[in-house]
């Protein structure tokens, strides 16, 4: 649908959102290990995302992992799924999202609170799949129920700030949140309701939204206001009167489907 890139949205409380970057850079070694031939073949990488993958068939006791697959036990598999990936592009839009929007939520929370809102975040995801798809026996896997998660948070927090984004893949244009990710969490519910025998699990979108949403309230800061309310006016009229010019700097932030290396059911944020 679109792709995020830029927001001038500066840091107030922190000086570096290190567990964003601790998240990305965790998810990137992981689907490293995961993808490079050399160190991991296709039966073996198979083999880790059932093990750590989400699999609503086996959690609603439907079938049973063989016992080499039982790595990790049930309730871990809430959060575990998050962390891998099935193919590059796959990792790189969630990451991508959370590079973007994910400061200005770690921000707004602090470093703690906003690892355990993302983890809440993918577990909630995890749930709503679960609930959709009950007898599914792909493993869920990636990061897009806690990313979505982060946006749905970013938008309470800040709708006033522009978003540089590319629409479509191609259209650079320069949008408040409001209007960029509100299209996005409209488009993500009218997949999961009219379109959901697909290769992403909209359902774990949805569960990762609805949490970010509530969980904000709760776990910001108490002097942090939201729907941008302690941003100046001034501010306000100064960013939207800028040029809409190309943005020089890129502000670095399931179904079953067929990667030529997996077969699994995947979160994708588009």
């Amino acid at each position: 649908m679109f792709i995020p890139l830029h927001d001038s949205n500066a840091l107030e409380h922190i000086k570096l959102q290190y567990v964003t970057l601790s998240i990305i850079v965790v998810n990137v070694f992981v689907w490293l290990m995961t993808s490079t031939p050399a160190i991991m073949g296709v039966e073996e990488a198979n083999a880790v995302f059932f093990s750590y993958g989400f699999i609503p068939a086996v959690v609603n006791d439907l079938a049973i992992l063989p016992p080499e697959y039982t790595f990790v036990p049930e309730p871990l598999q809430y959060v575990s799924y998050a962390f891998f990936h099935g193919d590059f592009m796959h990792l790189a839009g969630n990451m991508l999202f959370l590079w973007v929007f994910g400061d200005n939520v770690e921000d707004a929370m602090g470093h703690l609170k906003y690892l355990v809102f993302y983890l809440l975040c993918a577990a909630a995801g995890a749930l709503a799949h679960r609930l959709a798809i009950p007898n599914s026996e792909a493993p869920l896997i990636g990061a897009s129920g806690a990313a979505a998660g982060v946006v749905a948070a970013y938008v309470l927090l800040h709708p006033k700030v522009r978003v540089w984004i590319l629409a479509f893949g191609r259209i650079p244009l320069r949008l408040s949140a409001m209007w960029v990710i509100g299209a996005w969490i409209a488009f993500q519910l009218f997949n999961f309701l009219f379109m959901p025998e697909t290769q992403v699990s909209w359902a774990a979108h949805i569960g990762g939204i609805v949490a970010g949403a509530l969980l904000v309230f709760v776990l910001k800061r108490r002097d942090v206001a939201l729907f941008d309310q302690d941003l100046p006016q001034s501010s306000v009229a100064e960013q939207q009167s800028e040029p809409a010019t190309r943005p020089s700097e890129a502000k670095s932030g399931g179904a079953v489907p067929r990667t030529g290396r997996i077969w699994g059911r995947r979160s994708d944020n588009k």
